[in-house]
């Protein structure tokens, strides 16, 4: 119970000393007109109040995130707890909040255009075709997931396509609507039902008499799966996502005020890390261990862990809470992934989204190739999923690292989390079984290697951004 409560605590304090700390860095300028004041437009820059926004980047960022890879990550033991923990603060709270912000300071761009114009066209081509793919990767398997649930809960008559093309149309309506008339009026609903559910599950724990265990930095995973680089991708929203980076920008539509951005970015990061927490202290509580949580995953899958806990802890109301976890949320994580793909296309060929016409043309088409996908197997493609998303990930923080090298700024907060995802990124897809299946004596130090190599050429770029900013110091002062 101490780690957890330690955790927990680190958690909060990291939001209230490391948030501030990053927020002073950036500085944040209360009198500068954010996007959502300047290009207002009722459909996708619309101002928001920051309670409501930070609802609804919770639930974006979140959805079964926090939950299904917290638990996937827990079967390596009490330390993914450090993972969750250290993760939020240092990287992943430090990558949703650049992300946010650049954007803001961008006109509201996509994460493509601020990679563009902070690495290079070439880096926007890579950015946008890897985004947009991974857009609608989760748009897609998060549409047919709930649809295979919501079949087996109901009528025969009523199957899976059935399902799948009501929540194709929920899509397409929350893609193409303004982002007030869907999603800012049930988002922050679900939002607070995501928290409340966290709440309620770690209170069950403790008032039921389950034991969390302490933390050991021992590998208890059943499988003896190597701890690195795997559990750092498993445990990916828990922790740091590059789905996030795509997702920020919307919300930096609708955000009023600059001083806002640690509260909503920041802020959100923390919460979902809280969630993570909950939930890989509470599965491993509730199966006693690693080994019998990897019991309960063969034989029922994450959804089937949320389900058997939720009901356990919970009752009829955990019950009514579990369906909403592994059928609402995945459904508000895909309609913004495809609204998030929309915008990314848009700003790409800088298409104005204020018409319906024009948001149609967009749409439709990834509406169809959304159609298409759901009726293939994903099993062995959405396994480069996790590998993509940390791999986005650290793309959006070498970004942020050097935004801050230009601005003459403290960039050692972005660089360092940076150079980490490289390594967790390159050794991870050297060794997968979807990668190049290299041993860990070849995948480790070509990955670790691979990182160093990228930090000594942006420490260069460094010196030399220094040296021209001497020179022209220079200059000026010779006149």
């Amino acid at each position: 119970m101490i780690t957890f409560l330690l955790s927990l605590a680190l958690l909060v304090v990291g939001y209230f000393t490391y948030g501030v700390f990053v927020e002073k860095i950036f500085k944040p300028d209360d009198l500068k007109i954010t996007p959502a004041m300047a290009v207002t437009d009722g459909v996708d820059y619309v101002p928001l109040g920051w309670k409501k926004i930070f609802l609804i980047q919770l639930l974006n960022i979140a959805g079964l995130g926090p939950i299904f890879g917290a638990i996937a990550g827990a079967l390596w033991g009490p330390v993914a707890f450090l993972w969750i923990v250290f993760g939020s603060i240092f990287a992943g709270a430090v990558h949703d909040y650049f992300s946010g912000m650049l954007s803001v300071r961008n006109n509201g761009a996509s994460i493509s255009e601020i990679v563009g114009k902070y690495l290079g066209p070439t880096m926007k081509i890579v950015m946008i075709a890897f985004s947009v793919i991974l857009l609608i990767l989760v748009g897609t398997v998060f549409m047919t997931g709930p649809a295979k649930l919501l079949a087996s809960l109901t009528p025969k008559s009523l199957d899976t396509n059935f399902w799948l093309i009501l929540i194709l149309i929920y899509y397409f309506l929350a893609t193409i609507l303004p982002i007030d008339k869907i999603i800012g009026r049930i988002y922050p609903l679900f939002g607070i039902i995501l928290m409340i559910m966290a709440v309620g599950i770690i209170g069950g724990i403790f008032v039921k008499g389950y034991h969390i265990p302490e933390l050991t930095l021992s590998n208890f995973h059943p499988g003896k799966l190597p701890l690195w680089p795997l559990m750092f991708i498993s445990i990916a929203c828990g922790a740091i996502s590059g789905f996030h980076a795509t997702q920020s920008p919307m919300m930096a539509r609708c955000i009023q005020n600059e001083k806002y951005g640690r509260k909503v970015f920041y802020g959100a990061m923390i919460a979902e890390g809280i969630i993570a927490l909950i939930w890989a202290a509470a599965s491993l509580a509730f199966y006693n261990g690693t080994n019998g949580l990897a019991e309960a995953l063969k034989s029922g899958g994450p959804g089937g862990v949320v389900h058997n806990v939720s009901i356990s802890l919970l009752g009829k109301v955990g019950g009514i809470l579990a369906i909403l976890g592994v059928i609402v949320c995945p459904i508000t994580s895909g309609d913004t992934a495809f609204r998030s793909a929309r915008l990314t296309i848009a700003d790409w060929i800088n298409y104005n989204q204020k018409k319906i016409s024009n948001r149609l043309s967009i749409s439709i088409p990834l509406f169809l190739i959304g159609a298409v996908l759901s009726q293939i197997n994903f099993d062995i493609v959405w396994r480069y999923f996790a590998w993509s998303n940390q791999t986005l990930a650290m793309i959006a923080l070498w970004a942020a690292a050097v935004y801050l090298v230009q601005n003459r700024l403290f960039h050692w907060i972005a660089t360092l989390p940076a150079t980490f995802m490289t390594a967790v990124s390159v050794t991870y897809i050297l060794q997968a079984p979807e990668g190049f299946k290299l041993p860990v004596s070849i995948s480790y130090p070509i990955g670790i290697i691979s990182a160093l190599i990228i930090f000594v050429i942006f420490l260069s770029f460094v010196i030399k951004h220094k040296n021209m900013g001497a020179s022209n110091q220079q200059a000026i002062g010779s006149i």
